[in-house]
């Protein structure tokens, strides 16, 4: 079965640190392109960053840009992404997501097939 899973958020205070992991199996290698987005409360899901599926590429918008990094670790197929330095606004849930048809998904959401059910981070003031 294609699946993606991710865990690790939670309620943080302004100002602290979070990894989240999305974990793969079945098709969903996360040898593929993947890429995390989120989704804040009456908004767009936006990415947060995207990884090309040799790493050579990489997206970070320019909110999270050198707050967030997308690590992966492919022997144990799964996909992490360290946040530090998180404020309020940060308070989405965020989701993981592969691509088998693309080297370089981007920040389209309609270039990733496989998505993950989401977790919730919430960051406090």
């Amino acid at each position: 079965q294609d699946q993606l899973v991710e865990s690790g958020g939670e309620l943080v205070q302004a100002g602290g640190s979070l990894r989240l992991t999305c974990a793969a199996s079945g098709r969903t290698s996360i040898g593929y392109a993947v890429a995390w987005f989120r989704q804040a409360l009456g908004k767009e899901r936006e990415s947060v960053g995207a990884i090309s599926r040799t790493g050579d590429t990489t997206y970070y918008p320019d909110s999270v840009k050198g707050r967030f990094a997308i690590s992966r670790d492919n022997a144990k197929n799964t996909l992490y992404l360290q946040m530090s330095s998180l404020k309020p606004e940060d308070t989405a849930v965020y989701y993981c997501a592969a691509t088998l048809r693309y080297y370089y998904g981007g920040t389209y959401r309609d270039n990733y097939e496989f998505w993950g059910p989401g977790t919730q981070v919430t960051v406090s003031s």
